[in-house]
């Protein structure tokens, strides 16, 4: 039970995450939507062996999680949750790409290179999406993806599923709840009763989806989802969004990392 209502606080922290009121996140959403969607277009253009010019992009999640003053706590563990298929993925590369490179006078296979390439694009992509949810909200991120033409329907059915996961999360738990107290002796559910308990949650998500629709409907719903105003983009919503694009931009077009050590060592490529 306690694992349940760990999902359930997990699941809102970021919703919770949303209501602060930094300098992040007073930013317009659809500005925080951009600039995350260049970021991640950037990170994946990069080539299965350019782990070095991937570097300088940590600035921008480290910066954004000073600025919105976010705990780290929360963002690590979530992207440990998706780690594993993450190395599922890469962890054969190794085996694939036969082809070596010399380092410090060893010789080694490339597909560690295209494997943690793999790990840090995953990485720098899964936290992109995460800051952009807990500094923005799902609400206001749908508000955004309206602003920008995105049909209605699949706006709605986002914002549904998201909150509907939560609604399930809730049904797990009272289920949980009656079962242990009818038979306290029991460890966990019997696997006799599996079926019948799928089949009641099924039927109790049902049932509660339904009287929410209800209620939305009483209060005026029709169709459209209606996240709140959003306010008009200001000149440092456009300065936000300009300097990190050019951040990208440059990053992208020259390897940092090497232009830096080139100068350390005073050899210029």
């Amino acid at each position: 039970m306690a694992n349940i209502a760990d999902s359930i606080y997990n699941m809102r922290l970021l919703d919770d995450l949303a209501r602060q009121e930094t300098l992040i996140h007073k930013l317009h959403p659809l500005v925080k939507l951009l600039t995350t969607v260049s970021y991640l277009t950037v990170v994946v253009s990069f080539g299965r062996y350019e782990v070095a010019g991937l570097l300088p992009l940590f600035f921008y999640p480290v910066m954004v999680l000073a600025l919105a003053e976010l705990p780290l706590k929360p963002i690590l563990l979530r992207i440990l949750l998706v780690s594993p298929f993450i190395i599922g993925i890469g962890i054969l590369n190794p085996v694939f790409d036969q082809q070596t490179f010399e380092l410090a006078g060893k010789e080694f296979s490339r597909g560690w290179v295209t494997f943690l390439s793999i790990l840090l694009k995953s990485g720098l992509t899964v936290t992109a999406a995460l800051l952009l949810i807990a500094t923005t909200g799902m609400d206001r991120l749908a508000g955004a993806l309206r602003i920008l033409k995105v049909p209605r329907i699949f706006v709605l059915q986002l914002l549904l599923t998201y909150r509907y996961i939560s609604v399930l999360m809730e049904e797990v738990a009272r289920t949980l709840r009656a079962y242990s107290l009818r038979a306290p002796k029991q460890k966990g559910v019997h696997r006799s009763a599996w079926g019948s308990l799928a089949g009641q949650l099924l039927l109790r998500t049902f049932d509660r989806a339904q009287r929410i629709y209800e209620a939305m409907c009483l209060r005026g719903f029709a169709g459209e989802y209606h996240s709140g105003e959003i306010n008009k983009i200001s000149g440092w919503d456009w300065a936000y969004l300009g300097g990190w694009v050019a951040f990208f931009v440059l990053a992208r077009m020259y390897n940092i990392p090497l232009l830096i050590g080139s100068l350390l060592t005073g050899v210029i490529r």
